[in-house]
């Protein structure tokens, strides 16, 4: 069981610039040895899984940042085809990408793109596909007046419907 935590309130939340410099000065000058008690002398009010989830993914030196490339986005898609939802495996094979990055990437836009392929679509934009794709998930709506109802859909219902004098009584 791991040690209980010192009663000291715990920052949450999007990390500040200042809350960065502290983290990187201190790894630069320690180096990283206990996630979970570096917090502390480094001067910063976060978890230790909070101080590693914001180096491995954000800080850490040669990480890339930015839109992917065609090249990238080819290559997700190609291992994704034969690994699955492996995204560190697929991580290794793309040199700066973290793979919470691509799992990111993948579920905001390849995963609609393949959905609806695009290679025969090239000029929609994510926010139109997202604007497609939310057809086949929003419910029908349920509050359809009646006068929108025909009157041979409305016969057909109802005769679908058990007649009361079928039901005997007790």
């Amino acid at each position: 069981m791991a040690k209980s935590v010192e009663n000291r309130a715990l920052k949450k939340g999007a990390w500040s610039p200042e809350e960065d410099k502290k983290l990187i000065a201190y790894i630069k000058r320690y180096g990283i040895w206990n996630w979970a008690e570096m917090a502390k002398p480094a001067g910063l009010q976060r978890s230790g899984k909070s101080c590693r989830l914001r180096w491995v993914n954000y800080l850490r030196p040669g990480i890339k940042h930015g839109n992917f490339t065609k090249e990238e986005e080819e290559t997700i898609i190609d291992l994704h085809e034969k690994l699955g939802n492996r995204w560190s495996v697929i991580a290794s094979k793309l040199p700066g990408r973290t793979d919470n990055e691509i799992k990111n990437h993948w579920h905001a836009h390849l995963s609609k793109r393949l959905k609806y392929d695009l290679n025969s679509l090239p000029d929609m934009s994510d926010a139109e596909i997202d604007q497609y794709s939310s057809f086949e998930t929003d419910p029908p709506p349920t509050n359809v007046p009646n006068a929108l109802i025909s009157e041979s859909s409305a016969a057909t219902f109802t005769d679908s419907l058990p007649s009361s004098s079928s039901n005997p009584k007790p």
